[in-house]
């Protein structure tokens, strides 16, 4: 079976209440649980979260909070997949045959049903690969990078592809930070994801963006609101 694996603590700080904040009018976890939903992935969708307004926002839209998410594993400091061992630890102990798991986090209103369900069929048809995760395009080459040095000058990381044109550079990426599909035994292993030669699933990065700051979540809404409208 497929588990979907929502983490959502209620101790976020940078904006407080970030998992159940309206987002365009929708508590933002809501567009999470439907897109697991809508995907047609999964036989059992969950929420870890050890916050009971979460918990109650989670049920009313479709999702599941079977369990309260250990203070251990609800700092600032604990990592995502700390969280998705203990979801499908917490599964197997009850008697649910879990092959893959996919975590998708609370703050993704972006992402799309059919991204998950192709992602799946990416990691399943990819032979030996134990994850697949979003990943989206650096905007502009890694490779022409610059730093500022101690006397407040730019300076290049890499000055040898100063004259390189930009469309001769390899294309570089980065974790667009919305899933990441996991063979269940490769989460229990604590295996790292990307140090296991993960498959990629390319997202543009017009459907890409962070949110970690209130200015974030408003460009979020307006990006959200664009796509909305080239749908119509």
């Amino acid at each position: 079976m497929n588990l979907c694996v929502i983490p959502a603590r209620g101790g976020s700080k940078r904006i407080p209440r970030k998992n159940i904040l309206p987002f365009c009018g929708t508590p933002i976890i809501a567009y999470s649980i439907k897109t697991a939903i809508a995907s047609g992935c999964f036989d059992k969708i969950i929420v870890s979260t050890n916050d009971p307004e979460i918990s109650a926002v989670a049920n009313q839209y479709g999702a599941e909070t079977p369990f309260v998410r250990p203070e251990s594993l609800s700092g600032d400091f604990v990592g995502t997949g700390d969280v998705i061992v203990h979801a499908v630890s917490w599964a197997r102990d009850n008697g649910l045959d879990v092959d893959h798991a996919c975590c998708i986090y609370a703050t993704a209103p972006l992402l799309e049903p059919q991204v998950i369900s192709e992602a799946y069929q990416q990691l399943i048809n990819t032979p030996k690969a134990a994850f697949c995760f979003s990943a989206t395009a650096f905007s502009a080459p890694i490779q022409r990078a610059l730093r500022q040095n101690t006397d407040g000058r730019a300076e290049m990381f890499n000055p040898e592809n100063y004259a390189v044109r930009s469309q001769d550079l390899e294309p570089a990426y980065h974790d667009a930070g919305q899933f990441y599909w996991g063979a269940a035994d490769a989460w229990l292993c604590n295996a790292e994801i990307f140090l296991n030669k993960p498959v990629m699933y390319i997202i543009p990065t017009t459907h890409v963006q962070d949110i970690d700051t209130p200015d974030d979540w408003k460009f979020a809404e307006l990006l959200f609101h664009t796509l909305q409208g080239l749908k119509a």
